[in-house]
């Protein structure tokens, strides 16, 4: 099948999906060709709609496909020329003269001189993104790869360190040709100029720079596990983030790249091996089927789930042009209920101390929604991590830590829209054990009874012991390990050591229990642990 077949092919599929997760999931030979000649296509559709109907060659040509003549088209009138020869290239290679001609009165009637002027009011307003592209530090070091591209006639911009937020995204959307700069918040990410191809670059070959999104690179870079660590990217596919934190762990520890797509394996391998990632191993399974208990994840520490969604934050998603302009509910309802699923099974995972949960989704019920609803089900285990304070664009005020997540979205950020949300263990001795602060005040007025309860029996034991009685004598429990409680701090250990319960003020009992409180926690982690 030649690139034109392709193209016809993805064409007449896109009213079922979004256009990069076709070609990801078709087996096509060059899908980074193929998706750029289907982008154009499409973007110039309507004016090639009106040329072929001008000079009509689907009347005149029978034989030919209707999705097979745009791209066709595109390529002749718009494009360098048409690629190869086949039968249905030299007809329509024949209608050359006579398009351009058309193409020439449809300028003068719209009275317009460039072709983009063509183009819909949607797609000429549409946000131009930069190109961003990570130095992949396990093949090439950040400055290395910023001389290699000044060597080559790229201009490095310098700004300020105390930059705002706002003035840097304007920064980047501002870049021209043959500019680049550093990115304010990822420090291995670097910002080319909208449209800059790095495709045939050297150090894209080789796997020195990978072309990913801003937002797409702040899952990794937010959970950022320590060296060593034992990681799950689940639903990994295509592997730029599973790379991230490679590079961030610095190729030690072990990550499971879970992905249950067979089609998708394969490339997520390739840039794999092309990033040298050699310690992430490729896993094709059901990230919800995977056991909590399987020896291969028992002592996984962090998780990053970028789950399937519908992808509504994706800024080249041409939806206004293939038809797909909004998710039906009945598909929001089934991808949020998976989204939950997943993000409590990734939480559920014995020895995980840090989970991130990201989507390129703009929905409420993709994103803030499915954190709410893993967050009451998980009664206090796990917190949500206030995280970038500087990031302007938050997480929305759905529940009460909505302000905790970030978004990103082409008009505030410079990115494709997306969502991130990054939990994190609450530690066993703070988790429904150690007094709140509150707790603290309130304690002194219930230790008044209790004292007057016990001073009263030890009464009664004393006028027993008196009459001939047996008794073990008063509460002998001392402090075996004095970590007293930071809230209710304040006295030394030699002094808490040197005291018996029964001599203690109220006071210096309200930190004895919150110490004896801490102990007990210990040892509850310690069985659990086991």
């Amino acid at each position: 099948m030649n690139l034109y077949n392709e193209a016809a092919r993805v064409i007449s599929e896109a009213q079922n999906g979004t256009v990069k997760s076709l070609i990801l999931g078709g087996n096509y030979k060059n899908k980074k060709k193929l998706y750029a000649l289907v982008y154009e296509t499409l973007k110039y559709w309507p004016v090639i709609q009106d040329l072929v109907e001008s000079v009509g060659l689907l009347k005149k040509e029978r034989n030919l496909q209707e999705f097979l003549v745009w791209p066709m088209v595109y390529d002749l009138i718009f494009g360098k020329g048409l690629e190869g020869s086949s039968k249905y290239q030299n007809t329509v290679s024949k209608y050359k003269i006579t398009l351009q001609a058309e193409l020439a009165r449809l300028k003068i009637k719209k009275k317009v001189i460039r072709n983009e002027d063509l183009l819909d009011d949607a797609v000429k307003n549409a946000v131009k993104l930069p190109r961003y592209a990570r130095v992949n530090t396990l093949v090439i070091g950040k400055q290395s790869a910023i001389e290699k591209f000044r060597s080559k006639g790229y201009e490095l911009i310098q700004y300020n360190q105390d930059i705002t937020f706002n003035k840097f995204a304007e920064l980047v959307t501002k870049l021209e040709n043959k500019q680049f700069t550093e990115d304010l918040h990822i420090p291995e990410l670097l910002v080319f100029a909208p449209n800059t191809d790095l495709h045939s670059d050297p150090l894209y070959k080789s796997g020195g720079i990978i072309l990913q999104d801003k937002a797409s690179c702040l899952p990794a870079f937010l959970l950022r596990p320590p060296a060593g660590s034992t990681v799950i990217d689940a639903c990994a596919a295509p592997g730029n983030k599973t790379t991230h934190l490679a590079a961030i762990m610095n190729n030690t520890g072990n990550i499971y790249a879970i992905d249950m797509d067979k089609k998708r394996l394969g490339t997520m391998s390739m840039m794999i091996a092309r990033a040298t990632a050699t310690c992430a191993t490729v896993l094709n399974e059901d990230f919800l089927s995977t056991k909590h208990t399987d020896d291969r994840f028992r002592n996984v520490e962090c998780i990053l789930l970028d789950p399937s969604c519908s992808g509504s934050g994706i800024a080249s998603r041409l939806d206004n042009i293939t038809g797909v302009q909004e998710v039906s509910s009945e598909r929001l309802s089934k991808l949020s209920d998976f989204q939950v699923q997943a993000l409590k099974h990734a939480l559920q995972f014995p020895k995980v101390q840090r989970v991130v949960y990201s989507t390129c989704s703009v929905h409420e019920q993709e994103n803030e929604e499915v954190v709410k609803s893993a967050l009451a089900e998980l009664g206090g285990t796990f917190t949500l991590v206030p995280v970038l304070p500087a990031w302007t664009c938050r997480g929305r005020k759905v529940f009460k830590d909505g302000a905790s997540c970030i978004r990103a979205s082409p008009d505030e950020t410079a990115t494709n829209g997306f969502f991130v949300a990054l939990f994190e263990r609450v530690p066993v001795h703070l988790h429904d054990t150690a007094p709140a602060a509150e707790e603290c005040d309130a304690l002194p007025a219930k230790l008044g009874k209790k004292r007057r309860k016990r001073r009263k029996r030890q009464q009664s034991l004393k006028s027993e012991n008196e009459n001939g009685s047996k008794t073990d004598g008063a509460e002998e429990l001392t402090v075996s390990e004095p970590e007293v409680s930071s809230r209710c701090s304040g006295e030394t250990e030699s002094f808490l050591l040197s005291k018996k319960r029964k001599d203690l003020s109220t006071a210096e009992e309200v930190m004895f229990l919150a110490t004896r409180t801490k102990q007990r926690s210990k040892k509850v982690a310690e069985q659990v642990n086991r």
